[in-house]
């Protein structure tokens, strides 16, 4: 009866150890990474509001996804968190996981009608000030939130697995001595994702949801880029005429120097920011399939680098636009220019 004991308290005390072990992993590589999300999307935000120039419908959509990654960076360091068992209520088991769902989907669902808005200003112009999102933008804001928390609130309606058969392995491993039942006397049980999300909602979300989006969102970059390629060689082929040449020009090297360099763009950010991420969700999906167990520090690791490369593409999109970023870098000029003007004053003063 005591070895029993002993033998409790020391699985107990491994499986303590190992979940604050995971914790402090993720807030280690999740927290540098949030804070640098929330102060990009803040710096650009600001950029937004103070240059009244940029207060038009596309900006409003652009300043949505904004505050959706801006949210997303809050919600960072909970994302890997869901990966983790812990011991929880229900409500409080189904708010850890629902509301960054949601986040991560409107965030999606945002990026998605940016790129949206943006190709058809490039496809179709002439019909580009009669799109239904410009008419209706109230519509179209709540197109891109409201779905997306409707459906990451399907668990709590009953889409889930809480009652599930067998959970005895789910929280710890004294879990396999203790009942469910009687995991904590504060009326907790074991939170783990696959409880409060079922297999059939993983599998509609990644192949009914995210990828679909993904693909649209690199369908439409590549349609555009297509275009710009002919609209370029028609270009260099009018300028060729008038120069009555044969040879490209000077200018005609730097615009396809230029495009050349968008391409690139383009495609290491397409392999920086969403290829990780599509990375973990299909190692995700294969190891739910399989019904596998895999090393936390793996599944911790793919999570955040998944999710953090991936919140990053609005900080790159906004940040290579001058109109985005010139109000904050004037702010930040005129403050480096007191506080030096500041420095010289106290130094001529202790002379």
């Amino acid at each position: 009866m005591g070895g029993s004991l002993q033998i409790k308290r020391m699985m107990d005390h491994n499986d303590s150890h190992a979940l604050l072990s995971g914790e402090q992993l993720i807030y280690a590589i999740t927290i540098p990474l949030s804070t640098s999300i929330i102060l990009a999307n803040l710096f650009i935000i600001l950029g937004i509001a103070w240059n009244r120039q940029l207060h038009n419908t596309p900006n409003y959509f652009f300043l949505s996804l904004l505050v959706a990654d801006l949210c997303t960076g809050v919600a960072l360091p909970f994302i890997p968190l869901m990966g983790l068992n812990r011991e929880l209520s229900l409500n409080s088991c189904m708010v850890a996981h629902i509301f960054p769902n949601f986040l991560f989907l409107a965030f999606l669902f945002n990026l998605v009608m940016v790129h949206y808005e943006r190709y058809i200003c490039i496809v179709d112009p002439l019909h580009y000030n009669n799109l239904w999102v410009h008419r209706s933008f109230p519509l179209a804001l709540l197109a891109v939130w409201a779905p997306p928390l409707l459906y990451a609130s399907l668990p709590a309606f009953g889409w889930n697995n809480w009652s599930g058969p067998d959970w005895d392995d789910c929280c710890a491993g004294s879990q396999k001595i203790m009942p469910l039942s009687n995991c904590s006397t504060n009326a907790t049980a074991c939170c783990s994702y696959r409880r409060v999300f079922s297999n059939a909602f993983i599998y509609l979300e990644v192949y009914g949801l995210v990828l679909p989006a993904i693909l649209t969102i690199a369908g439409m970059t590549g349609r555009v880029l297509w275009i710009t390629r002919g609209q370029l060689k028609d270009i260099c082929r009018l300028h060729r005429s008038v120069e009555r040449g044969s040879q490209a020009s000077d200018r005609e090297q730097r615009l396809n120097l230029r495009y050349t360099r968008c391409v690139v763009a383009v495609s290491l950010t397409f392999l920086a920011c969403w290829v990780p991420y599509l990375i973990y969700m299909h190692v995700c999906v294969a190891l739910l399939v399989s019904d596998t167990k895999w090393s936390s520090t793996t599944h911790i690791v793919l999570s955040c680098t998944g999710i953090g490369s991936m919140a990053v593409v609005p900080l790159v999109l906004g940040l290579a636009n001058r109109q985005y970023t010139e109000p904050a870098c004037k702010l930040l000029q005129k403050l480096r220019d007191r506080w030096r003007r500041r420095t010289q004053g106290s130094e001529e003063v202790a002379v």
